[in-house]
């Protein structure tokens, strides 16, 4: 287990899962990670979909084998929340039920310990030479180093500024490396010089134009999708 992300080895940042656990296993097989492969799953593991805990099981199991970093989503900030303050009303409201359902539980207090240390050891972000890895993303008027002047590390689990269209279209980023982001469901993932975003809708499914899991394996910026059939 390598605890530092690394340039040197290949970098494969996944978006959204939000308790889909099948389309994540096909995802995992298509790509056939390499012994020396750095996973990083960009938040939001959790929620809305049917199998957060076989989510959580399987992305355990995985970092057993490989080198696996978690960000933290706004997701798991929601739950996280009402552990602390214990008023649950936000998290169920964003996809908490079916949490709790997938983990038979009454409250959400009793996940395993296994599972709560994954979940409390997410990271807000993560940097490389190159990329800076978040779940929401940066103030796109602001430098990364600004960024993390001004704002508090949760509010990347929230920010959606940079996805503006006025943004993506004149694709203009104060940002020194390429940020690396999910949290905000698109068609298509975004691919600029300094913003990659790969938030597919996978729990969508519902919505013809969403329902993929989307990952890209850096440097290359080479995606792989997978369908949600669900």
């Amino acid at each position: 287990m390598h605890d530092l992300l690394s340039e040197g080895r290949r970098i494969i940042a996944i978006g959204d899962i939000h308790g889909c656990l099948h389309p994540l296993k096909k995802l995992i097989k298509q790509i056939e990670p390499e012994a020396d492969d750095q996973l990083v799953f960009l938040g939001d593991m959790i929620d809305r979909g049917k199998h957060s805990k076989e989510v959580i099981d399987y992305l355990i199991k995985l970092s057993s084998r490989y080198s696996c970093h978690f960000i933290m989503g706004n997701h798991e900030l929601l739950y996280l929340d009402y552990l602390k303050n214990r008023n649950p009303d936000q998290w169920l409201q964003n996809g908490g039920h079916a949490t709790l359902k997938s983990y038979k539980s009454d409250d959400g207090r009793d996940l395993p310990e296994k599972h709560l240390h994954l979940l409390r050891h997410c990271h807000y972000f993560l940097e490389t030479e190159h990329y800076f890895f978040t779940h929401g993303g940066l103030d796109p008027e602001l430098s990364i180093k600004d960024n993390l002047r001004y704002y508090k590390p949760e509010e990347f689990c929230w920010q959606r500024v940079h996805m503006q269209s006025s943004f993506l279209e004149h694709n203009n980023y104060k940002w020194e490396k390429t940020v690396v982001c999910a949290h905000t469901a698109l068609p298509l993932p975004v691919m600029l010089e300094k913003l990659i975003a790969i938030d597919t809708g996978c729990v969508y499914t519902d919505n013809p134009l969403l329902g993929w899991l989307t990952a890209v394996i850096l440097p290359e910026r080479l995606l792989v999708q997978i369908e949600n059939r669900d």
